[in-house]
């Protein structure tokens, strides 16, 4: 079913306005997505208006057709940022934005992806958005309290009501997409066409269930956090790495929504960093460029989330589409950064199980 989904290794794109289609679905997609998690200054680290205004339009111009939000970004500020600058070519612009995560201290029944918060939070998006339509929507992250019928057959009527166009998930397990995508298929419903999984060089743990998965049912990955909170862009050293440990130990490491948050520093991330450097100086390319480069060449992902803050941090993402990472260098990359499946993926791939299931023949696939 999938194998016709997959972008090829071998043509990579070059553009932003190479488009991809995003599983199995005839939406096409820039192979960079514009995050909008960035777009606000209130939780303290965000971009302000005019800043986010700049980075919007110097997407677009260069042909980036694929935004990505959701309800809970900056208080609502992110989407109605999204919403002002789309809406003079609102038919042009594929938005993405999300629902479950709370947006009321205290009130149980304002987060989650049960039908109630999923009807009330579509109308506030769409106002926020001042558009009559979503173009994706996505359930945020699972809960494992709503039951599958009420996910899956709310989320349709949303798509027969035309105030949504195709549905999509985050932060969730492999098993659930799976048993999520079956319902929907077995009962004739909308189904996910794609997911969202934190993935990058040093955070590989998609690639066990999640990427295979995914490849199988034909839903399209799209990486968050590609640079590992910027681990990746080499902006990290040992000095850092021991200021973390103290703050961890003094119990006074910054949450998520700060400015200096922890970040989680360790010596097999600061090495990995340095593997990406040191490929990066080689071709001559920034090490942020490397790093989004080698998510693109991995099968089964479709289009990479940018969070950026600044019109210079996009200029620079942006030009991993005009580099090329050889053979060589992805090896390197992958060695460096290799991680464990764990089992039944180890077992499965070791020799004695292999001989075993192929009768100790030789079986291409």
């Amino acid at each position: 079913m999938s194998h016709c989904l997959e972008p090829s290794p071998d043509r990579l794109p070059a553009a932003l306005n190479e488009y991809r289609l995003l599983g199995r679905s005839g939406l096409r997609v820039s192979p960079l997505c514009l995050g909008a998690m960035t777009f606000g200054t209130e939780w303290g680290w965000g971009a302000d208006r005019d800043t986010c205004r700049a980075m919007f339009d110097r997407y677009a111009e260069q042909g980036g057709n694929f935004i990505d939000t959701a309800d809970f970004y900056t208080e609502g500020t992110s989407e109605r940022m999204i919403g002002d600058f789309t809406k003079a070519d609102r038919a042009h612009f594929i938005i993405g934005t999300k629902y479950s995560l709370k947006t009321r201290d205290g009130d149980p029944n304002q987060a989650g992806n049960h039908r109630a918060n999923m009807v009330r939070s579509v109308e506030a998006s769409l106002k926020r958005l001042e558009t009559d339509y979503i173009d994706l929507y996505w359930l945020h992250a699972w809960d494992f309290t709503t039951p599958v019928d009420e996910v899956m057959r709310g989320l349709d009527d949303l798509v027969r009501s035309g105030k949504v166009i195709y549905i999509a998930i985050s932060d969730t397990p492999a098993w659930k997409i799976a048993q999520l995508n079956t319902f929907a298929e077995c009962n004739v419903l909308s189904r996910f066409i794609a997911t969202q999984g934190h993935y990058n060089l040093i955070k590989r743990d998609v690639e066990r269930d999640i990427l295979p998965a995914c490849r199988e049912l034909g839903v399209g990955v799209m990486p968050w956090a590609p640079l590992g909170g910027g681990v990746l862009t080499g902006k990290y050293g040992r000095d850092d790495l021991e200021r973390e440990k103290k703050l961890l130990e003094s119990g006074q490491a910054k949450p998520f929504g700060e400015k200096n948050r922890f970040v989680g520093l360790t010596e097999q991330k600061l090495h990995v960093a340095g593997v990406v450097r040191d490929v990066a100086e080689e071709i001559g390319a920034t090490p942020s460029q490397v790093a989004l480069r080698w998510l693109l060449t991995r099968r089964g992902v479709t289009s990479v989330i940018l969070g950026v803050r600044s019109v210079k941090q996009l200029d620079d993402n942006v030009g991993c589409l005009s580099i090329t990472l050889s053979e060589s260098h992805l090896d390197r990359l992958d060695e460096a950064s290799r991680f464990s499946p764990g089992f039944p993926h180890d077992f499965l791939a070791s020799d004695f199980v292999r001989r075993m299931v192929t009768g100790d023949a030789a079986v291409l696939d």
